[in-house]
Parts: structure tokens; sequence; C-alpha cells
């Protein structure tokens, strides 16, 4: 079960099951289904899906809805050693997986997503994981991926980009993906360690680190209130993510983003 949270208009905020969605039984899937319908309306989809417990979706229904894609059993062929989808359907997926088609349902074509996923979806050698990265690679423009080694589990952000119909009809007459440049990173410190407490960028003797940060208030000065900015020494956070956003922004002036211009 999901809480979706679109901006844009008050109460945007829709009560549903959106792996089940349109379908479902939750108070907020009827609102949603006519203001953010599968694929229409959303330009950007932002999700960080439950993951690293045993979580399993093995409702039927719901898994039927995935069949075409992700929800497959799959093993690798001894003679060529590529992929073979399996005639049996699964029984069971783990959510991040059926996550990551249902976003990429969700937004428009050329529409961008954001989403967090343990490592393994995008390293593991085994063919459930090829699978699932074959078909992002079908479906998508991989914009980039952020590898973050401060946290309990290991995951990655990564960012993509939905492609036209005639993109995706443009690689399977081709035979192959077109190859381009993808923004790959580590980010060794989050600001925060693995119980959530912060972490202060420090000197080499150990002292924490002092930065400037301005506060901006109002007070009243002889019955007129004035907008006044105080900056005062606050402790650095360190965390690497702030200049991985730049060091992406001078990949895309190198290399420009793929597939439909928006």
């Amino acid at each position: 079960m999901s809480v979706m949270m679109f901006p844009g208009k008050p109460g945007n905020i829709y009560y549903m099951d959106s792996l089940a969605f349109p379908g479902g039984h939750l108070a907020g899937r009827e609102a949603a289904a006519s203001r953010i319908p599968l694929g229409k309306t959303v330009d950007v989809l932002m999700t960080n899906p439950p993951f690293g417990t045993d979580i399993k979706i093995e409702d039927p229904a719901t898994l039927d809805m995935y069949r075409d894609g992700v929800a497959r059993s799959w093993s690798r062929s001894r003679e060529t050693g590529r992929l073979v989808a399996g005639e049996n359907p699964v029984s069971a997926m783990a959510p991040e997986q059926l996550f990551i088609q249902r976003a990429v349902q969700w937004v428009k074509p050329g529409g961008r997503i954001g989403i967090v996923l343990p490592n393994g979806i995008l390293s593991n050698p085994g063919p459930a994981d090829e699978a699932i990265r074959t078909w992002i690679l079908e479906n998508c423009w991989v914009l980039g991926s952020v590898h973050e080694a401060g946290v309990n589990i290991l995951t990655s952000l990564l960012f993509l980009k939905k492609k036209t119909d005639e993109e995706i009809r443009a690689a399977a007459i081709a035979g192959r993906q077109p190859d381009y440049p993808v923004f790959m990173a580590v980010a060794e410190k989050v600001g925060i360690d693995r119980r959530g407490n912060p972490v202060y960028e420090r000197r080499p003797d150990g002292e924490v680190i002092l930065e400037p940060h301005v506060d901006k208030s109002t007070i009243a000065v002889h019955g007129r209130e004035r907008n006044v900015a105080v900056t005062r020494m606050v402790k650095a956070i360190d965390n690497d993510l702030p200049e991985i956003a730049k060091a992406y922004k001078a990949f895309r002036v190198k290399y420009p983003e793929p597939g439909l211009d928006r």
C-alpha cells in the first residue's frame, strides 16, 4: 500500500494501493484515476519503494497486471547463455521489482523517474535481476545512477526517462539498444550515519568544521516590520549529494540528455 502525493492542487494526496491502481479498494483510488491516470499527466515521479525485509507481493490479481513486463520467471539457456522466459507464472515478486514497472507506466513518454533501489537489482548476475535490467533498458533511457554507500542497506538512486513508443520500436527494429553516456557516482557520505544521526565535516585534527548560515526573520522596529538576515556559524553537514548534483549538471553540458527533447 502506498500514499501517492502529487503537487499542484490542494489536497492532492491519495490513499490507495499504487501497485493495484487503478484497482484496489482504498478510498483514494477513484479520485486518483480521474486526476493522475497512468501515462497521461505525470511528468516527474519520485519513489522509495519498500525493500530490505521479507516483503512479497503474492496477490494473483496484482501480479497479473505486470506479467507483460517484470513479473515473469527467467532462466538462462545452457546452449546460448541467453535469458529464457519460463512457462509457469511467478507466484510472488519483491515489491521494488513491480514498482519499477509501475513508475514507468505512470509517467508520460519523456517523463522522468527517480527511484531508490537495492543494489542487487542493478548488479546481481542472476537471470531474474538481469531480466529486469533488460526491461529497464528497453523501456527507458538511463540518465544516471548514484550508489549510496553510507546507509544500512546498499542502495542506488536510479534516474530514468521513459522512452516513446517510436524509440522503443526503433531499438527493436535495430535489434539492439543504442549506446549513450550514463552518469554514475558514489555517495560515500549522505549527511547521516546508519542510525540516522547527522554526520559533520571535520578537520584532520577532528574538530568539526563550521560554515556560515543565513537565517531570515521579520522583526518590529518602531512599530514597523522589517525583514532581516542574520548570519550564524553552524556545523557543516558531510554530504556528497550536493557535489554530485553539480557534477551531473556539468555532465549534461557535455552529454545532452538522450531521447525525446522535453
